[in-house]
């Protein structure tokens, strides 16, 4: 497994490190300390796609991991904020509902021999996510906040119906 990968699945296993902390009171600065991992998860996101393509280190399993990295940090982490009542219920509903529609089509497509990476719209929808969720932990200010999820709500639903119209050929004759 190269460098790219164990990334990618260092950001899985930080996924339940970042909830366990954020929901449990059990130490001081619980929230400071959840919002830095947090942070270091998202980064390495970035970390790993950039020595993946510098290194020429580009792997189906990274194309498929990677991804579902984000989908795990993003999903870890609205769930904990749905819970403490700083982002709603519907908004969650957009987001993960769109993760689990475009992980299905990855899944059709593999049947196939098909690897769908992310696309730009993709990695854009998921940084303005990271970028609601990280001020969502660290805010109180919650019309900044909402406006913000309102952002990502759009672009997430937006970049899902456009991945289905791009990839509407896996879906062919299945």
């Amino acid at each position: 497994m190269n460098v790219p990968n164990k990334l990618t699945v260092l950001r899985i296993i930080m996924v339940p490190v970042f909830m366990t902390i954020y929901m449990l009171n059990v130490i001081p600065y619980h929230v400071p300390i959840a919002a830095i991992i947090f942070i270091l998860a998202s980064l390495t996101d970035w970390l790993d796609g950039l020595l993946a393509r510098k290194n020429n280190l580009v792997t189906n399993l990274g194309k498929f991991m990677d991804p579902l990295a984000d989908k795990l940090l993003v999903t870890g982490a609205l769930l904990c904020l749905m819970e403490r009542n700083i982002v709603d219920f519907w908004i969650v509903m957009i987001i993960v509902s769109r993760e689990f529609i475009v992980t299905g089509l990855r899944l059709v497509a593999v049947t196939k021999g098909i690897v769908i990476a992310a696309g730009k719209l993709g990695k854009i929808k998921t940084v303005v996510q990271l970028i609601a969720i990280i001020t969502a932990i660290i805010s109180s200010k919650q019309i900044l906040i909402d406006v913000l999820m309102y952002i990502s709500a759009f672009l997430t639903a937006f970049s899902g119906i456009m991945y289905l119209i791009d990839n509407r050929k896996v879906l062919q004759d299945f």
